[in-house]
């Protein structure tokens, strides 16, 4: 088999989404993919699901980065906690992509400017860094507002916009997606991040 595709999911403000974000896509490549999830976050709310999902494995906080390579699985996704670990920059030069989910708030422009620059600082391949607007209030003018902030950094934004839609959240329970919106939503974004990974 070959080397897992490694995603890092990271942002250092809590409340932007990470987990279930995490949940989602993982829940969409495990339809045609084997999936690993690792919960790096010691709160442990995705370890608490451990065998609810079919074709994905949840490692905890404690799985040594070493270990990533022994994981049998296509796609890895890490999910990082709200704040950056000591071993943030050996995670970022490991990872494939890296998806910075932010939520559409004056807040969490000022909040990911930092954790951007860290990341930044970390490895000389920008191109993998993945902005994704989470989270999105529907038609509210603050989203462009905060795109066009967002686009000063000079990394690639996510063309596809996550909503604030209840399915997103009911996921985890329903054990996928059930609305039509949602899954397209997903769907374009898997599609986005499988794009980087070519």
């Amino acid at each position: 088999m070959n080397r897992p595709k490694i995603i890092l999911i990271t942002h250092q403000k809590g409340g932007v989404g990470k987990s279930t974000l995490v949940a989602n896509l993982a829940l969409n490549l495990a339809k045609n993919a084997l999936v690993a999830i690792v919960d790096l976050d010691h709160q442990g709310s995705l370890i608490s699901l451990q065998g609810q999902f079919e074709n994905i494995q949840i490692y905890p906080a404690t799985t040594m980065i070493s270990d990533l390579k022994d994981i049998n699985a296509n796609f890895i996704l890490l999910d990082s906690p709200p704040y950056l670990l000591e071993n943030t920059v050996e995670l970022v030069k490991i990872s494939d992509v890296i998806i910075v989910p932010t939520k559409a708030s004056l807040l969490d422009i000022i909040a990911i400017s930092r954790t951007l620059d860290i990341l930044i600082s970390s490895t000389t391949e920008r191109n993998k860094i993945l902005i994704t607007l989470n989270m999105i209030k529907a038609n509210t003018t603050l989203t462009n507002t905060v795109f066009r902030e967002l686009k000063k950094h000079n990394l690639d934004i996510a063309k596809t916009r996550i909503s604030d839609l209840v399915d997103f959240t009911r996921s985890i329970s329903n054990k996928g997606l059930i609305t039509k919106k949602a899954q397209y939503q997903i769907d374009a974004l898997t599609k986005e991040i499988l794009i980087k990974l070519i």
